[in-house]
């Protein structure tokens, strides 16, 4: 990896040679920035402006402050210069004049580069053009930058540069750092809710001890002392679901999740849910979680339910419940409950120029209509329910209509977000399930390693409750509350392919 090995001397450019000659100049006058383990700052750019809003121009404040932070900008007048200070909650201008720095410390300041981490002493006042700012009485080197700091980096053509050098990013463009600020709040709000309503967070095991018969593809690790491999979990459904068995009756895990498989805007290889179970409610109390949480996150997050992502308008506040069969209706004008047989259905996917599921039965072709008709036009956020059973192998049927399962998905700006079910609690059912989907995989790969999970099955003999369960991506709803067009941009550091 090109990004990964050290510099030798001869590739460092010009400025950072200047650089590493002004750092040996410190060090070798006893001034090495390095030794430095702390700095008393005890104010902020951006708190500090808030205090002295209606300070008028060259109005003093007897205020004392001390500051620390990167070296943004540096203007040398003589005997006077100005610079600007970036700490953790904006940028501040410093004012620096020789004749209260000191003679030598003023030498030392007109040395420093752009980049370079310094704490400052002085007092705020307001300059004659009106900008709230500190006159320095105290200067000290905290670190040395090494490298230039690009003049650019921004725009999609420096895009992968950013996502590689985060660090650099987040100097550079302040505005990335925002992001991840409500990241950090969307996560917390979550919790605060789910906390709210009872539930307990809990950590299940991220390093599992065989792969599943799930369709996802796992990544593989070995265990040295076991002298055993293991798989990095691609969900935290199992795990959860036998601590509902155990009495813990409303759980809920925000869980790095692992998945060998491919990447695009929407997709990274290890990503956030959060997956939830509640005992003794089904998929329709799930809806009313989801709505009320992703409502409050909207207000909490975005200032209001109506909020726009990539140019589209979306009411969080409204959200519209319609069965498959009914948005399927609505949206191509064909109607599931016309078709009394298989083959109705494939004559009417053959009319509609709808591609024909491996097997085509009535409850699949429903399903590609879906595909085809159906997902593109949901906008709006809209609860999508009683899916077919031929598409939910875990989930629970339908007690009035064993065709249809009791499982939603929601979506919007025609992305799904989430997907929950009435869990499937029967032993003997999810038994064979197991045993058919691992058969299925294995008929595919024969290579394949997965395993039925027998533990899983014997949890479930001892009895779980009705339980409600919901999963969604964290990363997915980030991108929506931030209006951010990749994923990458909502994670700090996205897997990339090495440089070569």
């Amino acid at each position: 990896m090109e990004q990964n090995k050290p510099q030798t001397e001869q590739e460092l450019t010009q400025q950072a040679a200047v650089r590493r000659q002004k750092l040996a100049d410190l060090c070798e006058a006893g001034h090495n920035p390095f030794e430095i383990t702390k700095y008393a700052q005890d104010a902020y750019s951006a708190d500090l402006k808030n205090e002295f809003a209606d300070l008028p121009a060259e109005a003093e404040t007897g205020k004392i402050v001390s500051l620390a932070g990167r070296m943004m900008s540096k203007r040398i007048m003589g005997k006077a210069s100005f610079a600007h200070l970036r700490d953790q909650k904006g940028d501040i201008q410093i004012f620096v004049k020789r004749d209260l720095l000191g003679d030598e410390a003023y030498a030392a300041f007109k040395k420093l580069d752009i980049g370079d981490i310094i704490g400052v002493k002085g007092e705020v006042f307001r300059t004659k053009m009106g900008e709230i700012s500190v006159r320095i009485s105290e200067l000290t080197l905290l670190s040395k930058s090494l490298l230039p700091l690009p003049e650019k980096f921004h725009g999609l053509t420096d895009r992968e540069a950013r996502y590689r050098q985060r660090y650099v990013d987040l100097i550079m463009n302040p505005e990335v750092k925002d992001t991840f600020v409500k990241r950090s709040l969307i996560l917390k709000e979550i919790r605060a809710y789910l906390d709210e309503k009872g539930f307990l967070e809990v950590d299940t095991p991220i390093l599992t001890p065989f792969e599943i018969g799930a369709s996802a593809r796992p990544f593989y690790t070995h265990h040295n002392t076991l002298n055993m491999d293991m798989v990095l979990r691609i969900e935290t459904e199992l795990y959860l679901k036998r601590l509902i068995v155990g009495g813990m009756d409303r759980v809920y895990e925000v869980g790095r999740i692992f998945r060998n498989e491919g990447m695009d805007p929407k997709h990274n290889p290890e990503f956030t849910t959060i997956e939830l179970y509640q005992a003794f409610t089904d998929f329709h109390g799930m809806m009313d979680l989801v709505e009320e949480m992703y409502k409050r996150l909207a207000l909490k997050v975005c200032g209001g339910l109506e909020i726009t992502y990539q140019g589209k308008q979306i009411d969080m506040g409204h959200w519209e419940r319609l069965t498959m069969v009914e948005a399927v209706k609505k949206y191509s004008g064909v109607d599931f409950n016309d078709w009394k047989t298989d083959e109705d259905a494939i004559a009417a996917a053959k009319e509609h120029h709808v591609e024909l599921p491996e097997v085509p039965t009535k409850g699949a072709i429903l399903a590609e209509f879906f595909d085809a008709f159906v997902e593109d036009k949901l906008i709006q956020p809209t609860f999508i329910y009683d899916y077919p059973v031929e598409i939910s192998p875990l989930a629970k049927r339908k007690p009035t209509d064993p065709a249809f399962t009791e499982r939603f998905e929601y979506f919007i700006d025609c992305t799904e977000y989430g997907n929950a079910f009435s869990e499937l609690n029967d032993p003997i059912d999810q038994k064979a399930r197991f045993e058919r989907q691992v058969a299925e995989r294995k008929a595919i790969e024969p290579d394949c390693k997965a395993q039925v999970d027998y533990d899983y099955v014997n949890a479930l003999e001892y009895g779980l409750p009705p339980t409600g369960g919901l999963g969604f991506g964290v990363d997915r709803l980030v991108m929506l509350l931030t209006d951010s067009a990749s994923i990458r941009d909502v994670l700090l550091f996205p897997t990339m392919k090495p440089i070569d």
